[in-house]
């Protein structure tokens, strides 16, 4: 197979054997071990240490024993089968017989996101389980699947944000060759898949740099997990941001990934003179020119920095950033709450989302809250809509709640019917939450499990409900809270797929059905022609009236969230939807909206 990019980390098949690399600065002495035999691991300057074995194959297990004791598993492992402590696997990346050769991807424009948990996505919670699902999710309308991060981390249930090995698919889920099948089968179907990737920290147990890299690590910079990963010190920055650029190069490559999601890049903290998040996004279009790849962020700061476009419209860097700006808008307006982040939205809740709509984010450097009032975010406007990604629930959003609660457990169907449209017909990329498309039942609750280490589990168990105890709901009693570290909390996450034969669930599929079809066959279209600007009003204080204007046309939304009816001029647009009971969407009661559209001549 030939490669895009240079493996500097790991162990790599090469000829007859194996080439086995660690980058180990602060060990006094480091061996390798291969099948229970050790090996001299010598020195080749700036802290790597390198060796070459004949004869070694695929199915190999080793490790590095470090200072003549500990022996840890590779920091760059392709595959670690008896958990994060366990020896690592030897792993022929070119051994698998992929089908898709002529994939390259799909246009961004095109992306309806589809974030599941491989765990508790499917009742058998694995690559093949939810390989099994991919044509429903065809037929639903989705265009991408985003896996929650799959890096290994301890114990046989998380969340995947509680990773240590950034190289190791989980052995909960299967083994590689099943990944690599799941998305093989997706690109048969024309299914792109993104993967969600942290680079910002890592989980609390089973991380073995602090062993022989200490200066991966920095106090220079602390981020809540601890000191910060060191991306611009002078003795490692270099080695520490290679390791991640090269991870996502590797993903990107041996498992073709469609695209990434980095996680909370306001927690990756650099400050040398070209940031990591820079480099990063430019290296991995130079390395894949030929493929379409989206580069997604998560990103508290609001900073359209790493969203900028050339002039041809094509990102420079990164293609989007989540829009948690427009989920607060909606949550407050569907729900009324109003406590923690959801503060700052409160107050003008239908301003704010009328400026989401137009210009992404709602806080463009205005004072923010939950920030003690310092200013949060910068100028969006002049980004395409497709450098969103918009939701109205997903992981975060729905697991971090106490008991877990999605939407439709919240939210009164009737104004969920209108945030639902609002979501999947605006020309912002529509990502849904795994069995938001049939409002599932079941929670997403917090897990984890760090067995057989005790005090761990208790200190996660017991932060879990101290977190919630000023809540009202949960002052005088938290132990209605799930235990994270039982494993029936995370089997009450699993979806029951049954569901969707049945009402009200069978309803809500159809329509969530419905609306990406409209959205395939008149949204995209638009959103593929050239995007030209956006303008949002509020005719009335609780009423959006937003249009996006492109090559081929107009889109219009027009969304009344008041209690007194507001009466619309469609001029000589098309409709393209609408709840309204007139069925033409000019005479809005509350809770109701329109979608139109007018060609250009």
């Amino acid at each position: 197979m030939r490669r895009a990019h240079s493996m500097e980390f790991g162990a790599e098949m090469v000829g007859g054997g194996v080439r086995f690399a660690l980058w180990a600065p602060t060990a006094r002495s480091v061996d390798l071990v291969v099948d229970g035999v050790d090996h001299p691991l010598p020195e080749s300057g700036g802290g790597w240490r390198r060796t070459a074995l004949p004869g070694v194959k695929p199915g190999a297990r080793y490790g590095f024993r470090i200072d003549g004791d500990l022996v840890a598993p590779d920091p760059a492992s392709r595959f670690q089968p008896d958990d994060v402590s366990g020896l690592s696997e030897v792993i022929d990346p070119r051994a698998f017989a992929w089908s898709d050769a002529g994939w390259t991807g799909r246009p961004f424009e095109e992306a309806v996101i589809y974030e599941c948990h491989v765990g508790t996505a499917t009742p058998e919670g694995t690559y093949a389980g939810l390989q099994a699902r991919l044509p429903d999710l065809k037929a639903l309308g989705v265009t991408a699947i985003e896996l929650l991060p799959l890096a290994d981390f301890k114990g046989s249930r998380n969340w995947g944000y509680d990773g240590v090995q950034p190289y190791a698919p989980d052995a909960a889920y299967g083994r590689p060759d099943d990944l690599k099948r799941l998305i093989d089968a997706a690109h048969g179907l024309g299914l792109m898949v993104y993967l969600d990737a942290v680079y910002n920290h890592f989980g609390p147990a089973g991380n073995y740099l602090h062993a022989y890299a200490k200066t991966f690590f920095t106090e220079r910079h602390q981020t809540p997990w601890g000191a910060g990963i060191n991306f611009d010190g002078k003795e490692s920055g270099a080695t520490v941001r290679q390791f991640f650029i090269q991870n996502a190069l590797y993903w990107l490559e041996e498992y073709r990934f469609d695209g990434l999601r980095f996680d909370a890049v306001h927690a990756i903290l650099d400050d040398s003179p070209r940031h990591f998040l820079a480099e990063l996004g430019e290296t991995v279009r130079k390395t894949f020119p030929d493929r379409q790849i989206h580069l997604m962020l998560e990103n508290e700061a609001n900073q359209a920095r790493w969203l900028e476009r050339d002039a041809a419209g094509r990102p420079k860097m990164h293609d989007a950033q989540w829009a948690d700006d427009l989920h607060h808008c909606w949550h407050v307006l569907l729900t009324g709450e109003d406590a923690g982040y959801y503060k700052s939205f409160a107050d003008k809740p239908v301003q704010h989302l009328a400026r989401c709509l137009a210009e992404g984010f709602a806080y463009q450097g205005e004072p923010f809250a939950t920030l003690d009032n310092h200013p949060r975010g910068e100028p969006s406007g002049h980004l395409p809509p497709s450098a969103f990604v918009t939701f109205l629930q997903n992981h975060d959003q729905v697991g971090n709640r106490a008991l877990g609660e999605r939407l439709n457990h919240l939210a009164d169907p009737k104004k969920l019917d209108l945030a639902r449209a609002g979501l999947l017909l605006a020309p912002q990329i529509p990502m849904l939450w795994m069995g938001e498309e049939w409002s599932a039942s079941a929670p997403f609750l917090f897990f984890v499990d760090f067995a057989p280490d005790e005090d761990l589990n208790k200190a996660v168990r017991d932060g879990r409900r101290r977190e919630f105890k000023s809540f009202a709901a949960f002052a005088d009693d938290t132990s209605k809270i799930p235990d994270p570290t039982e494993r029936e909390t995370f089997e009450a996450s699993k979806l029951d797929w049954s569901e969707r034969e049945r009402s009200p669930h069978r309803e809500v599929l159809a329509e969530t059905t419905r609306l990406l079809g409209l959205r395939r066959d008149v949204v995209v279209p638009l959103a593929k022609s050239g995007y030209d600007g956006a303008a949002a009003t509020l005719p009335r204080p609780d009423v959006v009236d937003c249009t996006w204007r492109f090559g081929a046309g107009t889109l219009r939304f027009v969304a009344n969230v008041g209690a007194a009816p507001f009466a619309v001029d469609p001029g000589g647009a098309r409709l393209v939807w609408t709840n309204a009971p007139d069925g033409a969407g000019r005479d809005l009661p509350s809770w109701t909206g329109v979608f139109l559209t007018e060609s250009r001549s």
